[in-house]
């Protein structure tokens, strides 16, 4: 195991960078705001032309900020976690088919809304419906993957029976899509482009929440997590529980996977190649230093996606889902290319 302390000053500067590129978030979008306004829009309750900008920090920018900050270290999280558990370098944090059971709940709600008339068309095409109906959908595939885990012994099992699953999730959704009209067909394709700028506070306190619990439960499981990239059998001879250790790290990965999800959309790559971006500015394999370093570098690469998609000083918005692609697909071939080898 490498010295922590040896990379505590990287630690830091990922901290710094995130704090940075937060400000230059807010900072930027289609009005510019210096940064004595955002200062003052915290600590200066000013009157006259702060007001507004005041406003569109508090009730706008700072949440989709927070909510960056969230969805991009937790999908992190959960990438490195499924990594790791199936010690495949492709493993990303909807490989168990939470991604696909969250788009057929709200493929249900919004293709199927024609089904209901009235006031309940209404509520079925309501912000929470979409959030109810894709954890509804995300936890139902938990279930059975966490079923499926408890009887089998072989993890890449459990890594088939995820994929399985949404393969069947997205047939389905695919038989709702060619039998809605148009206009559902748009609702649904918008939401699967993923958005981080339509949180409440209300919205970005329960996200908060899925979020610190998820984390949590990937803290508690480190050690074994270590152990674990030495194969399950050399884990199983230092005494690690290998059913109850799969099921935490399930678990944790649906925590925050799902809820980010429900609430943004699915948003993909993130999960995918933070890890391994991480593993090249910090190569090593100990989990006590890669957890908070991709907690930290995810944050960062969904800050840097989210301001490109916003297209500073214009009007338009990208989807989200689009840009972390872009951005950070050719990045990791860069660096992969470059270093010529996975850290894995």
């Amino acid at each position: 195991m490498p010295n922590i302390p040896k990379y505590r000053g990287l630690l830091f500067l990922l901290l710094i960078v995130v704090l940075l590129t937060a400000l230059l978030n807010i900072s930027l979008g289609s009005v510019n705001i210096p940064l004595k306004d955002i200062f003052a829009a915290f600590f200066d309750k000013t009157t006259g032309s702060n007001t507004s900008f005041r406003y569109i920090i508090l009730e706008y920018r700072l949440p989709k900020v927070i909510t960056a900050i969230l969805t991009g270290s937790g999908l992190a999280v959960s990438g490195l976690l499924m990594q790791t558990l199936f010690r495949n370098p492709l493993a990303g944090p909807y490989v168990l088919g939470l991604s696909s059971g969250a788009s057929l709940g709200v493929a249900l709600v919004l293709m199927g809304a024609s089904l209901f008339g009235g006031a309940m068309t209404g509520f079925l095409l309501s912000k929470w419906s979409l959030v109810i109906a894709s954890s509804i959908g995300s936890s139902l595939v938990l279930l059975a993957v966490l079923l499926a885990s408890a009887k089998l012994r072989d993890t890449m099992a459990i890594l088939i029976i995820g994929l399985m699953f949404a393969s069947l999730t997205a047939a389905v959704v695919s038989v709702l899509a060619y039998f809605s009209p148009a206009a559902q067909l748009q609702q649904y394709v918008f939401w699967s482009f993923g958005s981080l700028g339509n949180l409440s506070w209300e919205e970005v306190l329960i996200l908060s929440l899925f979020w610190f619990i998820g984390i949590l439960l990937s803290i508690t499981c480190i050690k074994n997590l270590n152990t674990l990239l030495l194969g399950e059998q050399y884990a199983k001879s230092l005494g690690v529980h290998i059913s109850r250790n799969r099921i935490i790290i399930i678990a944790a990965t649906s925590l925050l996977a799902g809820s980010i999800t429900a609430f943004a959309g699915p948003i993909a790559f993130v999960g995918l190649a933070v890890p391994h971006l991480i593993r090249q500015v910090i190569p090593v394999n100990d989990h006590r230093i890669l957890l908070p370093a991709v907690i930290l570098g995810g944050a960062i690469l969904m800050l840097v996606c989210d301001i490109a998609a916003q297209l500073p000083g214009s009007q338009f918005t990208l989807p989200i889902n689009a840009i972390t692609s872009l951005i950070g697909a050719p990045v990791v071939i860069w660096l992969l290319v470059r270093k010529r080898k996975f850290l894995f």
